[in-house]
């Protein structure tokens, strides 16, 4: 059992909570049973694992050879919860292939809540999104905290990070671009998402940028009741993204 913060293995997986060390080593942390099986089933390349004894009945048989035991309080300090789940891992950051010739895009757009852009890939995923493209002044994608929100996603989305907008532009051409944004004239059931289409959301405080509204084909809303004044960035996002599921469902049959 490891017991010591000093161990280099701990050391090592320690310093991914920075942005920076994820960046140059090109590799992240996990936690929890469900992301490292996700991991596993995506074919992602394990460096390490750490579990707590009350975990070892749950390390999966393949990943014993990079597996090690640690103390509660080393846990602790790899986990950076209140609560740690027992199981950390290290692993190469997956890079999915960006699809060729897409039809659905998200444009996380200065989003800096980790739950709410972890949320807000879950959704994506789940809606059918082929592509998430993240500008510059978004929080990273592959911190702990967007992972943990995230529930498996960026093992079954393309990302692309740190974008300026002239590179946004380029990706996006030929795609009509909606602005989600609670003051729009449009509202979000009365664009036809049939169309290869990209919707951005924007930031919780900021809203979208002046440059992704510069690009804007329309600005839609969500009609709400009782005087609410607005979703947040996840909510917003998965209803929006949920209908353009819907109408493509429809028009398959």
């Amino acid at each position: 059992m490891i017991t010591s913060l000093r161990n280099p293995r701990v050391k090592a997986a320690r310093a991914l909570h920075r942005r920076r060390v994820r960046e140059r080593e090109n590799k992240i942390l996990l936690e929890g049973v469900h992301l490292v099986h996700d991991a596993i089933a995506a074919g992602v390349a394990f460096e390490a694992l750490f579990y707590t004894p009350e975990q070892e009945a749950h390390i999966p048989h393949v990943l014993r050879p990079q597996a090690w035991m640690v103390s509660e309080r080393v846990m602790q300090a790899l986990s950076g919860t209140v609560t740690p789940q027992g199981i950390v891992a290290v692993v190469e950051r997956p890079a999915l292939a960006w699809p060729t010739h897409p039809t659905l895009l998200l444009i996380a757009d200065g989003v800096r809540d980790p739950g709410n852009l972890g949320t807000l890939l879950r959704a994506a995923a789940g809606a059918g999104v082929e592509g998430v493209l993240l500008p510059k002044g978004t929080v990273d994608a592959w911190s702990p905290k967007v992972l943990r929100a995230g529930m498996g996603a960026h093992f079954r989305l393309p990302l692309r990070t740190a974008l300026t907008w002239g590179e946004i532009e380029q990706v996006v051409q030929g795609m009509r671009l909606y602005v989600a944004d609670a003051h729009g004239a449009t509202r979000y059931f009365e664009v036809d998402w049939r169309e290869p289409s990209v919707l951005v959301v924007g930031g919780e405080t900021t809203g979208p940028s002046t440059a992704a509204q510069a690009f804007a084909h329309a600005v839609v809303s969500i009609p709400l009741a009782r005087d609410v004044e607005s979703l947040n960035a996840a909510m917003a996002g998965t209803v929006i993204l949920f209908e353009a599921r819907r109408q493509r469902l429809i028009h398959a049959h």
